[in-house]
């Protein structure tokens, strides 16, 4: 029977480590995207300055 219940908490501590490093990858794509997301807002925001600067409203 303490066989029996090692093996499961091994089970368990597996299916943990698993979630575990599942959810620190999805964290990490997260923060790819939103540094992502800020650069290319960045890049258009500097194009519209260029623009607006051009057409002489700066």
């Amino acid at each position: 029977m303490l066989q029996r219940m090692e093996a499961q908490d091994e089970e368990f501590e597996t299916r943990i480590r698993a979630l575990e490093g599942w959810r620190a990858e999805k964290a990490g794509e997260e923060k790819r995207i939103s540094t992502i997301s800020a650069g290319a807002g960045g890049v258009v925001g500097g194009v519209v300055a260029v623009i607006v600067r051009v057409l002489g409203g700066g």
